[in-house]
């Protein structure tokens, strides 16, 4: 056989000796088989074709190609890299920037610079997924940064509705329609036409896809709003891109970054959405290939809570109610996030539910208000330096979760499964927290009176005053 330069790179080919199509390592006569230039998904039909006709795209701006990889297989990047070439028109791709994520093999992407359009960045050490993407956003050239993962293939006419719709609406994130690619055959299966799935989620941040919502009317070709991107596979002006900060770099290898995204874009001003008439397939792995320095599930744990601390406010405990763990996680400095958030006067995660995805409610509770137990600038705080531990009066801070308190039904108020304790025979005048029993002491140990000016407004605050329980307002 005519050895080639690429011929490496073939996974899975046509045995000649067997007539059946087997991995390399089994055969090696092997003839690489490519789809043509007018593949298309197996079911597409002529009605969407129809539906999906080409615009031109004579002013639409050209992207740059973003793919992040670490011990990808050969073959699977390139298929990514020329499904690329092929199915785009060449008008519309100025750059494909592949970023080495310092994989053990070193050869996985020598030879692909040789590629018109194609160069490759390897980093010095492990740095992941989130800040490999930073990088190749910092290298980009193009107005339009598109993200893939280095396992997809790209379908015809990919390209177009994404950049039509960023020249529409410069501060939409647009994603296509994810197909599947057999992880043994890579065979490519269509995702249903119809109805084109959006993404939700959980209190724990668990991305789900779900149909829209039943009210909203489309047509076949009409983006769909989304309120959480998947995030393997999209497009962003670079502009907003940057002006949003990016990813978070504080996050590392892989995890939460779909969120974290996504909350900014639709709190601080853009929108998300998924463009029916653009098609990626996607190698949805059953697992990862490869080893997080600190485990998989404690770094998605980690990034998570620094998402849920920077943009879910008030609700980030029902993220810890989910994820109770997350508690115990360190997760770094998160000032300048937030101090990001400021700056871009980015709407309320009150807001977010309300207008984005007011499907997710708060899970049922027997809670009647949280947030602080203050008095002028100071608010009751939990002191665990002494045993028994008690409560003192510190500087109010908004971020520190022993100064929040809630107040359930039975009467109890508690903070992180203690309960504020007071009985003159046994506490004497001191108020303890301890752990949550039946103990009338534990019930209506302070009495309130609570400035509410609707519901969950940001931190409720409660105020100390004399021994009245009838006074509430």
């Amino acid at each position: 056989m005519k050895r080639l330069p690429y011929i490496k790179f073939a996974k899975w080919g046509e045995c000649e000796d067997c007539g059946r199509w087997v991995h390399l390592q089994y055969c090696t006569s092997i003839r690489v088989i490519r789809r043509g230039d007018n593949f298309f998904c197996p079911d597409c039909t002529r009605k969407r074709a129809e539906q999906c006709k080409p615009r031109p795209f004579s002013d639409l701006p050209a992207t740059s190609v973003i793919i992040s990889y670490y011990n990808e297989a050969r073959s699977t990047l390139l298929r990514t890299v020329v499904s690329v070439l092929r199915r785009t028109p060449p008008e519309l791709i100025k750059e494909i920037l592949l970023i080495d994520d310092f994989s053990d093999d070193v050869e996985v992407g020598r030879l692909l610079p040789e590629i018109p359009k194609v160069q490759v960045f390897r980093n010095k050490k492990r740095e992941g997924l989130i800040r490999s993407r930073v990088r190749g956003a910092n290298l980009a050239g193009s107005e339009v940064l598109t993200f893939l993962d280095s396992h997809c293939e790209v379908n015809v006419g990919w390209l177009e509705p994404l950049l039509f719709r960023i020249a529409e609406s410069p501060k939409a994130v647009v994603c296509p329609v994810l197909d599947v690619i057999n992880t043994s055959t890579f065979d490519y299966i269509a995702a249903p036409h119809t109805p084109v799935v959006v993404g939700g989620f959980d209190w724990g941040l668990n991305f789900k896809w779900e149909p829209p919502a039943q009210s909203m009317v489309f047509r076949p070709e009409d983006p769909r709003k989304t309120a959480v991107m998947a995030g393997g596979v999209f497009s962003i002006s670079r502009s907003w891109f940057n002006k949003l900060g990016k990813y978070d770099p504080g996050m590392d290898i892989w995890g939460g970054e779909n969120f974290e995204l996504s909350f900014k874009v639709w709190m601080c001003g853009g929108e998300i959405e998924i463009v029916p008439c653009s098609r990626v397939g996607h190698v949805f792995r059953k697992r990862h290939p490869y080893e997080f320095p600190d485990g998989d599930t404690n770094t998605v744990i980690r990034n998570t809570r620094r998402v849920a601390e920077v943009w879910m406010d008030e609700y980030k405990r029902y993220f810890y109610k989910m994820k109770p763990s997350a508690r115990m996680k360190p997760f770094g400095k998160i000032s300048n996030r937030k101090k990001l958030r400021n700056q871009l006067e980015c709407q309320s995660f009150a807001w977010y539910i309300n207008n984005v995805y007011p499907v997710l409610k708060p899970p049922v509770s027997d809670e009647v208000l949280f947030g602080q137990l203050k008095q002028g600038d100071l608010c009751l705080d939990v002191d665990t330096g002494h045993v028994p531990i008690i409560t003192i009066l510190s500087p109010c801070d908004a971020d520190r979760q022993s100064q929040e308190w809630s107040w359930k039904k039975r009467g109890d108020i508690t903070n992180n499964g203690l309960c504020l304790t007071a009985n003159l025979e046994t506490t004497h005048s001191y108020i303890l927290a301890k752990f949550c029993s039946q103990d009338e002491s534990q019930q209506s140990v302070i009495p309130i009176m609570v400035s509410r000016s609707g519901y969950f407004q940001p931190k409720v605050t409660f105020t100390v005053e004399t021994c009245n329980m009838n006074m509430m307002r």
